[in-house]
């Protein structure tokens, strides 16, 4: 019932593979959330090449990598709580926290997925603002590609409360995956009660890592 969110991520892993010219072992300044996106980016593509052989043996590594070098940068627990929307007052405290890292295991498969299909398109970084006095702001980002029209995203983040950021949402041409998600997870809880969601997200975390064939089909 999920649907891909590859229109989505694709363009993330894009601006991976853009950004590799940046030291591979360079502090993440968390401080700073346009120096966040593309430092975290650099690093996780970077963890990709140095894995490339352990990742030809066994797709499923991707997981390790996005587990390891991009989530932590992603606040996923402020994702969940917007994707639960009217949810979540109705949730108990374990159905919060149970859904919280079901999303978790779901996301970080969703992008491990999505790292597979990755091309080398080019990328331009649009200058950040004064973000002093901001507790969110957009990070807009472009994507270039010969003989297409350019892909404009913006990579929300927040600040949180010890003064650092982290990213919660990916808007892609005026979609955002978090509102894609609370309109679908919310018609499931809806339907099927919290506890279901929880498990069908629970499954979907399982789900084996899919190499794309030639023709850009997955692999069975």
């Amino acid at each position: 019932m999920f649907k891909s969110l590859s229109r989505f991520l694709l363009p993330l892993v894009m601006l991976c593979t853009a950004t590799t010219a940046m030291a591979a072992d360079a502090v993440i300044d968390n401080k700073d959330p346009y120096a966040l996106v593309k430092a975290v980016a650099n690093k996780t593509f970077d963890r990709f090449h140095q894995d490339k052989a352990l990742i030809d043996a066994e797709p499923d590594h991707l997981k390790i990598i996005v587990r390891e070098e991009l989530m932590p940068y992603i606040d996923y627990r402020y994702a969940s709580y917007k994707v639960l929307g009217q949810y979540l007052k109705d949730s108990s405290e374990d159905q919060r926290n149970r859904f919280v890292t079901a999303f978790e295991g779901y996301l970080v498969s969703t992008y491990a997925q999505a790292f597979t299909e990755y091309t080398n398109q080019k990328v331009e970084f649009f200058p950040g603002v004064d973000f002093r006095n901001e507790k969110i702001v957009d990070v807009n980002v472009q994507i270039i590609e010969a003989g297409r029209p350019p892909i404009k995203l913006q990579f929300k983040a927040r600040r949180l409360k010890d003064d650092s950021w982290k990213a919660f949402d990916l808007v892609a041409e005026g979609v955002s995956l978090l509102s894609s998600k609370q309109s679908e997870i919310s018609n499931l809880i809806r339907q099927q009660g919290i506890d279901a969601v929880i498990t069908m997200l629970d499954e979907r975390t399982k789900d084996k890592i899919t190499k794309p064939t030639k023709s850009g089909k997955l692999a069975s």
